[in-house]
């Protein structure tokens, strides 16, 4: 009884301590590994994708706007060269319409002189006829004659007077030192000779400075640039003789430069100021006091 007793107790004692059987790892698991593994690829590749397209959407529109801002300073710089064209336009318009009101009032001067001098000389024929009427002696006669023609050669010099005062009014250009000296001697501009030998040199004329750019012998142009009033005015491709206008600040009579002999880089010329009005000079030193 003993031994079947201890028998069974080890058997049973044994069924106490049996090591438990494994238990498998379900499919549902590894299969939401890999869907997950999956899915985080997926979301890593599309995050590159999008910070690429959008570092290279930015680089893009860097580039675009430094190619407006290149654009904007084109075109404003284009405006300003374009409103400075306008300007020297307008200044060369107003010289030449102040030029014309200039002649058409010394014509009209003229006329008026042509006018009073015939009326003159109609008086003075029939004061003669008078006196040829009254008087009978050949000597008187011949006198009197004498005094006709005396009226005849007075009148025709002072048409010809008239007509060669029209011609230095409507044309005031000199083209050489003498013919600068006779409009010096008229006394209404200061004129300032000059002789220019150096491109890349200014040469102070009256209160502005000019500079040689270039020359052309053969077609008898010149090119060259004023400085007036902190401006620089370029003249190119102009001619001998011919005048060129422009204004200074404060003044309503236009400044007038003529280049009268034209060599291998060297010019030769004059400046024409007028004179300064002496109600606007008075007016010009009170402001400044």
């Amino acid at each position: 009884m003993t031994g079947l007793t201890g028998h069974d107790g080890q058997h049973e004692g044994h069924d106490e301590f049996m090591a438990p059987e494994p238990i498998g790892t379900p499919r549902w698991v590894g299969i939401a590994v890999v869907v997950l593994a999956i899915v985080t690829l997926v979301s890593l590749g599309v995050g590159w994708n999008a910070t690429t397209q959008a570092r290279d959407a930015q680089q893009n529109l860097l580039q675009q706007s430094q190619s407006f801002k290149a654009t904007e300073d084109g075109l404003a710089q284009r405006l300003s060269q374009t409103e400075a064209a306008n300007a020297q336009e307008q200044t060369d318009l107003n010289a030449v319409t102040d030029r014309l009101q200039m002649t058409q009032n010394q014509l009209a001067t003229a006329s008026h002189q042509e006018t009073q001098i015939k009326k003159d000389y109609t008086s003075k024929i029939d004061s003669v006829n008078t006196q040829l009427a009254t008087k009978a002696s050949a000597t008187d006669v011949q006198t009197l004659g004498g005094d006709v023609n005396g009226v005849k050669t007075d009148l025709a010099s002072t048409k010809a007077a008239l007509a060669s005062t029209t011609d230095q009014f409507g044309q005031l250009i000199a083209k050489n030192h003498d013919e600068i000296d006779q409009l010096r001697r008229l006394g209404e501009r200061d004129y300032y000779e000059f002789t220019l030998t150096n491109t890349s040199t200014k040469q102070t004329v009256g209160d502005m400075q000019i500079q040689l750019r270039g020359t052309n012998v053969k077609h008898n142009q010149f090119s060259l640039a004023l400085y007036v009033d902190d401006m620089r005015l370029e003249k190119n491709n102009r001619a001998v003789d011919e005048p060129i206008y422009f204004y200074t600040q404060g003044t309503r009579t236009p400044l007038e430069l003529v280049v009268n002999q034209i060599n291998k880089n060297k010019i030769t010329g004059y400046l024409s100021v007028p004179k300064a009005n002496p109600t606007q000079t008075s007016a010009s030193a009170g402001a400044a006091n």
